[in-house]
């Protein structure tokens, strides 16, 4: 570690705004009997895009808009396994003219505090064209709840 640079602190349940609840897999453990890192990611992408679906501004299947991730991280403070229960929560620290950049915490079972936190940058594209539109009033209503300073 670079001198100057301290270690983050894993936040508590009270820094996000809404909890959606995934389950772990057995698949999800690797050879250190753990859960590997990139299945992170994948929890981060199932919580935000099951957000969306679930308040109507995101449908993956016919919409004329998507939102595609441009850029990603992650911290890891504790290990998770299969079959902990992970509750993912969602904060938007960032809404900008066609994007959203979504805080995870990823909870462990009934830890109190995150076992990971993670980030990523939503873009909100045509699906058609890739192209970037900007997020409209339905997809500002469903975030403004979830936005922190």
């Amino acid at each position: 570690m670079a001198s100057g640079m301290s270690r983050a602190i894993a936040a508590d349940r009270a820094a996000y705004k809404v909890f959606r609840t995934l389950t772990t897999r057995w698949a999800d453990n690797d050879i250190y009997g753990h859960m590997n890192n990139v299945v992170h990611y994948s929890l981060f992408d199932t919580a935000v895009n099951g957000f969306l679906i679930e308040k109507g501004v995101l449908d993956i299947h016919g919409g004329g808009r998507i939102f595609v991730v441009v850029e990603t991280g992650c911290r890891y403070f504790a290990e998770m396994a299969f079959p902990d229960v992970v509750h993912a929560g969602i904060r938007v620290a960032r809404l900008g003219g066609s994007s959203a950049r979504y805080e995870v915490g990823l909870f462990r079972n009934e830890e109190p505090t995150a076992a990971a936190e993670g980030y990523f940058i939503h873009v909100q594209v045509d699906r058609a064209t890739r192209r970037p539109l900007a997020l409209d009033d339905e997809t500002r209503l469903a975030l403004a709840p979830l936005t922190v300073d």
